[in-house]
């Protein structure tokens, strides 16, 4: 079966993707859509010219069914989506079947920002001065400056970087600019002044690892872990937890949804609002204070 059509045809689409979507979203489509092979296959359909939106609502039901949580199975149909495009692409599909099956409504699950007296402790905690220490302190700056994911923060070259921000490539391989603050480029110099002494001759990465090449996500991810528990940081610290609390934090001081939502390379305003947790009662008070008609006027509130 691993020849047959169907598998062809997944593979075409995976090897389009790879060339814009980070590894692990790779790898998690690809997860996705070989269970959706499975469940295909197991009832006689060896072409992706045959899917249809029933076929589409039964597999996500069976999954459904299975006990998998929303947010997975939202990844699925995201998958199979993904698939029905490139079909229609190629020709194979007439329209996406994916497209008339709505998205699994998702809990909000968002990571709980550091507070900000506790955000600066923790970077402001002097270090050894090591080149690892140099590098790790860069990134833990660049992460909480620019509000950037961890996978656009490890595909930095030395050539996305420049004076006052950087050039990112986001999700889908949609490139934005982002600025970079004092402390960052601070520690961002500090890093390249000695960063020779452990890349490799030609590496383009901005961060390298002991071996002189690109440091990987899971890398990243542990030594932000290591680092925290070594500065005494009493919570668990991960790199999409420093890019929430630069969204939450730049909100509270600017009340700019707009410009956060571009920071972040968000396409939807709505996705900004959910990420940043603006509560009610904080909007209420912009709206109170800010809306013509929002209050009655002095004269109206007094007794008569």
């Amino acid at each position: 079966m691993a020849d047959s059509l169907l598998h062809q045809q997944l593979e075409a689409c995976l090897a389009t993707l790879a060339a814009t979507a980070s590894p692990a979203t790779l790898n998690a489509y690809r997860h996705d859509l070989e269970a959706l092979a499975t469940f295909l296959e197991a009832r006689d359909v060896h072409d992706g010219g045959q899917l249809d939106v029933g076929l589409v609502r039964r597999f996500l039901g069976a999954e459904r069914s299975r006990g998998l949580a929303p947010r997975s199975l939202a990844r699925r149909r995201a998958a199979v989506s993904h698939f029905g495009t490139f079909l229609v692409k190629a020709g194979v599909l007439g329209h996406n079947p994916a497209e008339l099956v709505s998205t699994p409504r998702l809990p909000a699950h968002l990571p709980k920002p550091l507070d900000v007296d506790q955000l600066a402790r923790l970077l402001d905690t002097p270090h050894d001065g090591s080149p690892l220490a140099l590098r790790d302190q860069a990134m833990l700056e660049l992460f909480y400056s620019s509000g950037l994911r961890l996978a656009e923060l490890a595909g930095l070259d030395l050539s996305d970087l420049d004076s006052r921000r950087v050039r990112v490539l986001g999700k889908g391989g949609k490139p934005r600019q982002v600025p970079v603050g004092r402390s960052a480029r601070r520690a961002l110099d500090a890093w390249l002044a000695c960063r020779s002494a452990l890349a490799a001759p030609g590496q383009m990465a901005l961060f390298v690892g002991n071996r002189g090449q690109r440091l990987g996500h899971r890398a990243i991810q542990k030594r932000m872990t290591e680092v925290a528990r070594r500065r005494g940081l009493p919570e668990h610290l991960h790199p999409h937890r420093l890019r929430h609390s630069f969204a939450s934090h730049l909100l509270e001081s600017s009340q700019d949804l707009r410009a956060v939502q571009e920071l972040l390379g968000h396409a939807n305003l709505s996705t900004t609002q959910v990420y940043t947790k603006l509560d009610w009662q904080h909007l209420a008070a912009s709206y109170d204070a800010a809306h013509p008609r929002a209050r009655r006027r002095n004269d109206e509130s007094r007794d008569t």
